[in-house]
């Protein structure tokens, strides 16, 4: 009876065992950090939220810059919701130095400092060149020359070369060659006499 009891009790044992295993089993895998530590990852592991274990070299790159140990006091001197940009922040600082161990992220943030002034230069360059033009087509502008009003230039005529314009005006066309024939020939408006006497005059003299 004693020897069954030994048996039901082992039984149970080995149960539980498989149990523990299967459990074990379906548990979330370790994290990054844990798995390169080689440690058993715990449900309240402050590595797990921030290096996940499909990401392993995060972790071996913020390890090998600045120690575990120093990660986990960091860590734990700051508040829940800055841990994760504080992670970033170190992942990224320990890649930048893996590829450039003497100027690390200082030497990337030096190249796009180069790249803004670049940038601003061409900036300000573009826009003087924009104000060049502006300040040329105004000046171009203001140097036109402006024709004479309709008023000023009747007032710069004659009696007779007012009448004349008239008549044009109303013939319509171009009063240079729809004009009269006499009209081509008036007399200048310092003159007194019309055409035909100037004519006369000059048969005497011509005569004499």
């Amino acid at each position: 009876m004693g020897l069954l009891c030994l048996l039901g009790l082992f039984d149970l044992y080995l149960c539980a065992g498989a149990v523990d295993m299967a459990s074990s089993s379906s548990f979330n895998p370790p994290c990054a950090a844990c798995k390169f530590l080689r440690r058993k990852c715990m449900p309240g592991c402050i590595f797990a939220p921030y290096f996940p274990p499909e990401d392993p070299q995060k972790f071996a790159n913020v390890h090998k810059i600045f120690g575990a140990s120093n990660v986990t006091k960091l860590l734990n001197e700051i508040h829940p919701h800055q841990r994760e940009d504080a992670v970033n922040s170190l992942a990224y600082e320990a890649e930048a130095r893996i590829k450039d161990p003497v100027y690390g992220c200082v030497g990337v943030i030096s190249v796009l400092q180069r790249q803004v002034q670049r940038l601003q230069k061409e900036l300000d360059a573009a826009n003087t060149d924009l104000l060049r033009y502006a300040c040329h087509e105004i000046s171009s502008a203001a140097m036109a020359p402006v024709p004479p009003p309709p008023a000023a230039v009747a007032a710069s005529m004659g009696p007779r070369q007012r009448v004349e314009l008239g008549r044009r005006n109303e013939s319509g066309g171009d009063p240079f060659y729809q004009g009269s024939a006499d009209s081509l020939f008036t007399c200048p408006p310092w003159s007194s006499s019309p055409p035909g006497d100037m004519d006369e005059r000059q048969g005497g003299e011509n005569s004499m």
